[in-house]
């Protein structure tokens, strides 16, 4: 039994009731598979930190609706399914396959850690949609990042399972290039599960409404999406804003500047970004990471209610200049994307503060502050820890800033310290956020959070994050937060850009910045 996504669909007249019956469905769908996803996992990083998303395709690959998981996750999700269909034909699609995937180049996915999987699902013989999830495998940790080849295995879309067969020779292949393969077989399980839920809960939809019903369903949810993006755009004054922000890494000496200019018309909203070219370092986006990012930092601005579905990107146009390192071409290294995209929001956010400033927050920590810790067991066996850690979020224009959460393109979980000390050799002796790093204004900024870590065995470290040098701006008179740092307390000629060698009892410390307040601090009430 092959797909057949070139077979005439019959698009019908749908009751808006049914419509919105069918949207939330939808959505349930996505948010119980992420729940499946998060329940069956092994690993600390999903399991705990719920570093994973999940989401529903239409036949020829746009967004049926994702799950308010990670916004970053849409980068893995845009390109997957046009890759498997650009590499298998029609007939060579059937019941039972599923697809795997990680490349930022041929495969889809924005970097190699997060493994995309995509299961079509079918009504007969008609391919009808597709389930798709990608988790966070932390375990590519202690490599290179002058290129793309250095850091990690590279995946485009291939059939881990045919027609419900295991592929074992291709499991093996990758299994043998992770670092720790227990936890990738119990996390890429827990991912397979996630995707049979999704497909027994559609094919009861299917069922239940009649497939051309649910299909037509799935386009007038994207029309309706669209026309809420263009009424919130047009609500935006016409005109021409730009708006730069300093970006640094500890990968990188240099400060860098990205740019955005943002040009409203109409219903129509044009985008055009440039920043420095491609470095020798994990840091650059491809361009599917470029459009998740302005997809989530469009969509809080103009209007958050729009649903997170493929009609909401038809109104937006996206350029950038190829090279750069927000449009990076291969071979260039990508791991870190993360901290890039996060500035990105920012810029975007700090254009269109311009035309509606009360619909924006003052920049937020601007950062994904993270630490990676990679050990030896006493049997020999590696261990991995990679967390994020949150900082504040920016002040709006009638309530403070939020401190100690994920921002922007990330929304993962702190891992609890009981949590973190059962599983590795680590000690958590601080935890607690930052007195005074959220920006005065009338509504204060959020603050920043300090983790700090004792090693427990020898092991190595990688601190990674953003807004080390420059400080969360403010808005309409609110000042900047504070700065982010990192505090090593072993041999400082063993720690540099970021990546260190502990010692047993050796102590890194983690500050995250704080976010910018709002507002002119002089017209703060006074407290009741």
């Amino acid at each position: 039994m092959s797909a057949t996504p070139e077979t005439p669909q019959t698009r019908v007249a749908v009751d808006p009731i049914t419509v919105e019956v069918i949207g939330s469905a939808m959505m349930s769908i996505v948010e119980e598979m992420g729940e499946a996803l998060v329940k069956a996992s092994h690993s600390t990083n999903i399991k705990e930190r719920r570093d994973c998303s999940t989401a529903l395709f239409d036949r020829q690959g746009s967004a049926l609706c994702q799950a308010d998981h990670i916004p970053m996750h849409l980068g893995s999700f845009l390109g997957i399914i046009p890759h498997i269909l650009k590499s298998y034909p029609a007939s060579d699609i059937r019941p039972g396959d599923v697809f795997f995937a990680n490349d930022a180049y041929e495969g889809g996915a924005t970097h190699l850690p997060d493994l995309v999987l995509a299961e079509p699902i079918f009504d007969g013989d008609v391919l009808i949609a597709w389930a798709t999830n990608t988790a966070h495998h932390a375990d590519f940790e202690d490599r290179g990042h002058a290129h793309i080849y250095q850091e990690g295995i590279r995946i485009p879309p291939l059939k881990l399972y045919r027609e419900g067969v295991l592929q074992e020779d291709l499991q093996k292949l990758f299994l043998l290039n992770c670092q720790v393969p227990k936890e990738r077989i119990s996390d890429l399980r827990a991912q397979m599960a996630a995707n049979r839920l999704a497909i027994d809960r559609i094919t009861a939809l299917c069922r239940r409404y009649g497939r051309d019903v649910l299909l037509s369903a799935g386009d007038e949810l994207m029309d309706y999406a669209e026309r809420k993006m263009r009424a919130g755009i047009a609500a935006i004054p016409d005109g021409t804003y730009l708006f730069s922000d300093r970006f640094d890494n500890p990968a990188i000496d240099e400060e860098f500047e990205f740019h955005c200019t943002i040009r409203v018309e109409g219903e129509e909203m044009f985008l055009d970004f440039d920043g420095p070219d491609q470095v020798r370092a994990g840091l650059n986006m491809v361009f599917t990471a470029l459009l998740s990012t302005v997809y989530y930092a469009v969509k809080t601005v103009v209007d958050p209610t729009i649903l997170p579905n493929a009609g909401l990107a038809r109104p937006l146009h996206v350029t950038a200049r190829q090279g750069s390192i927000l449009n990076c071409v291969h071979p260039a290294a990508v791991n870190g994307r993360i901290a890039p995209c996060q500035r990105v929001a920012d810029i975007v956010h700090g254009a269109l503060a311009q035309a509606v400033p009360h619909q924006v927050t003052a920049a937020g920590n601007g950062a994904c502050a993270s630490a990676t810790f990679v050990g030896e067991k006493p049997n020999g066996d590696l261990w991995i820890y990679l967390e994020t850690i949150g900082g504040g979020s920016g002040a709006r224009h009638n309530k403070d800033g939020l401190s100690g959460v994920h921002v922007h393109m990330t929304n993962t979980s702190n891992l609890p310290a009981e949590a973190l000390e059962i599983e590795y050799p680590l000690t958590l002796l601080r935890y607690e956020l930052v007195a005074g790093s959220g920006g005065d204004g009338e509504f204060r900024g959020g603050m920043g959070m300090r983790r700090v870590y004792r090693a427990e065995r020898d092991c190595l470290v990688k601190l990674d994050g953003s807004r080390l040098k420059s400080q969360p701006w403010g808005l309409e008179g609110g000042q900047p937060g504070a700065s982010g740092s990192y505090e090593f307390t072993g041999d400082p000629s063993a720690f540099s850009h970021g990546n260190g060698r502990m010692k047993k009892g050796d102590v890194v410390s983690v500050i995250t910045p704080g976010a910018g307040g709002y507002g002119d601090p002089g017209r703060r009430s006074p407290p009741s």
